[in-house]
């Protein structure tokens, strides 16, 4: 589901890439356009928000963990 952007400036910030694509898909599923909630009501537990979403909530947890993680010295940083 990773989007790129070819028009668009690259950031340099970490997790950027995940943080776009997370932001897309909360705007285009039905819990913003149907419901007319705030994406991040959406986020809330108990919402009803795609399994794409969802996976990509978790890998943007994820990668801004990460960098809060020392082994990352070693290993890299997760996400895009």
């Amino acid at each position: 589901m990773p989007k790129y952007y070819e028009d668009k400036p690259e950031s340099k910030r970490p997790c950027s890439g995940l943080k776009e694509d997370l932001k897309t898909c909360l705007l285009e599923s039905n819990c913003v356009r149907k419901d007319g909630k705030t994406p991040k009501e959406c986020l809330q537990p108990g919402n009803d928000v795609q399994q794409p979403c969802r996976a990509l909530q978790y890998s943007f947890f994820e990668c801004k963990r990460s960098l809060l993680d020392t082994r990352n010295r070693f290993r890299g940083r997760k996400g895009y």
